[in-house]
C-alpha cells in the first residue's frame, strides 16, 4: 500500500512518498511534538534539527557543525527473538479479538515552523515539506502487538558515492538510448530505510535420491554413426545438519521483488541497535508483511537451499530426489532497517525507479531500452550467422 505524507495548509497538493517502511520506537533523548507523535533531535549549538550524518557515523547540524555521539543501549547487541512465542502471542491476541495494529492517519506538528504534515499508511519518518526540518511520527497506537525494531544499518554510502554509482550503471547499461547515457537518470535522492526480517534456524535433513553418471556410445553406421549420451543411475542418500544465520525477507509491500534481491548481499555485521537517532533526515515506514508471512518467504528459501545442497552431496552428472525430510530447530528472528538510496526519473515521459544499497553502493532498477539499437544488434548477430553458414558451405 502506498504511504502519503500531505500538507493540511489550504491548497497544498499532497507529495506521494514511494518508498518504504520502518517502525517508529523512541529509545533516545529528543524533543517530541504532539505528545510523543514526532521526535526531533535539537543542536546544542544553535538550536537547529540535527540530521545523520553519513561519513561520520553521528547527528550533526547542517548549520553550525555542532556533532553529537548516537546513543546506543548500554547492552550494545542486538537480541535474536524466539519465532515460535512471537507467533503464539499474535496468534492469541487475534483469537482474544485483538487486531493486528493498522497504522492510519495522524498529524505531526513541526517544531520548527509550526506546520502540520499528516502522515497515512505505514509511513513513520520523513522531513516537514514546509521547512525541510527532520520529523519523525512515533509509534502512537495502543496495542503491542506490533513488533519493535531490534537494529539498524546505518547509511554507509553517502548521496554524492550515490550519484557516481547511478552514474556509472547509466552507462553500463547495454542497449540504451544514447540521450540516456549522456545525460544519465536524472531526479531527487530519498534516502530510506526498509525494514527487514532476517530468520535463523538449524534443520536436520534425511534425504534418498539417485545418482546419474553418464557414458557415451556410439550407435548407428555410415552417416548415420553417431555418438549419444547415456545414464547409468546409483542409489543415494544420507543426513546433515545446515545452519541458516540471517535468511533475509523484504517486509515492505509494492517493491519490485528481483530489484529489491538484487540488492543483496548486506553487511548485517554492521548494524547496531535500534536508535531513533539514525533516523534523523531520512524517510521510513513500518513493516507491512506480516512475521508469520515473512517466515513462509524465508522458509522458502531455505528449502531451495536444502535442495540445491542435496543435490550437490548426491554428486554425478544427474541427481533425482526421491525425497528430502527436514526438521527445523532454534528458530529465531529480527527486525532490521536497513538502508536504500531510492530515485525516481522520467525518461521520454515514462517513470523509473532506481534503488541503491546504501551500504555496498550497489545499483538494481529500471531503464529505457533503445529500439535502433536492439534492432541494430539482431540485424549484425543474423548477418554474422549468415557469413558463418556461407563460409562453411564452401569447405
Amino acid at each position: 500500500m502506498d504511504s502519503e505524507v500531505s500538507q493540511s495548509e489550504p491548497g497544498a497538493d499532497p507529495a506521494r512518498i514511494d518508498s518504504a517502511e520502518i517502525l517508529g520506537q523512541s529509545d533516545v533523548a529528543g524533543q517530541t511534538t504532539d505528545e510523543g507523535a514526532g521526535r526531533i533531535f535539537p543542536c546544542e549549538g544553535c538550536g537547529a534539527d540535527l540530521h545523520f550524518n553519513i561519513g561520520q557515523q553521528r547527528l550533526k547540524c547542517p548549520y553550525c557543525g555542532f556533532e553529537k555521539e548516537l546513543e546506543l543501549q548500554p547492552e550494545g547487541e542486538i537480541r535474536e527473538n524466539d519465532l515460535a512465542a512471537m507467533l503464539d502471542r499474535q496468534r492469541n491476541r487475534r483469537i482474544a479479538g485483538h487486531a493486528d495494529d493498522q497504522p492510519g492517519d495522524s498529524e505531526v506538528r513541526c517544531d520548527s515552523c509550526g506546520g502540520t504534515v499528516i502522515f497515512s499508511g505505514t509511513l513513520t519518518s520523513s522531513e516537514c515539506p514546509y521547512c525541510g526540518s527532520p520529523i519523525q511520527r512515533e509509534k502512537i497506537h495502543s496495542a503491542t502487538q506490533r513488533i519493535p525494531v531490534d537494529g539498524v544499518l546505518p547509511f554507509l554510502v553517502d548521496q554524492a558515492t550515490a550519484k557516481r554509482k547511478l552514474s556509472d550503471w547509466v552507462k553500463s547499461r547495454w542497449f540504451a538510448p544514447t540521450e540516456f547515457t549522456k545525460r544519465g537518470a536524472e531526479g531527487r535522492f530519498n534516502g530510506v530505510y526498509l525494514p527487514y526480517w532476517t530468520f535463523d534456524a538449524m534443520t536436520f535433513n534425511i534425504y534418498r535420491g539417485q545418482r546419474g553418471e553418464d557414458y557415451t556410445v556410439t550407435v548407428g553406421s555410415g552417416n548415420n554413426k553417431r555418438q549419444e549420451t547415456r545414464t547409468n543411475w546409483y542409489p543415494a542418500g544420507g543426513d546433515f545438519q545446515r545452519f541458516f544465520d540471517d535468511v533475509l525477507v523484504v517486509a515492505s509491500q509494492g517493491l519490485p521483488r528481483e530489484f529489491i534481491l538484487g540488492l543483496e548481499p548486506w553487511p548485517l555485521t554492521r548494524c547496531i541497535p535500534f536508535t531513533q537517532q539514525v533516523l534523523a533526515g531520512y524517510l521510513a515506514r513500518t513493516y507491512d508483511v506480516a512475521l508469520d508471512a515473512g517466515f513462509r518467504d524465508a522458509r522458502q528459501r531455505i528449502e531451495d537451499a536444502i535442495n540445491i545442497d542435496v543435490r550437490q552431496r548426491i554428486g554425478g552428472d544427474r541427481q533425482r530426489i526421491e525425497f528430502i525430510k527436514t526438521r527445523t530447530d532454534a528458530l529465531t528472528f529480527k527486525h532490521l532497517l536497513l538502508p536504500v538510496w531510492m530515485l525516481a526519473y522520467r525518461h521520454r515521459g515514462q517513470p523509473y525507479r532506481v534503488f541503491i544499497n546504501a551500504a555496498t553502493g550497489e545499483v538494481q532498477g529500471e531503464r529505457p531500452y533503445s529500439f535502433v539499437k536492439i534492432m541494430s544488434a539482431i540485424v549484425a548477430i543474423a548477418g554474422a550467422a549468415l557469413i558463418l553458414a556461407f563460409l562453411m558451405a564452401q569447405r
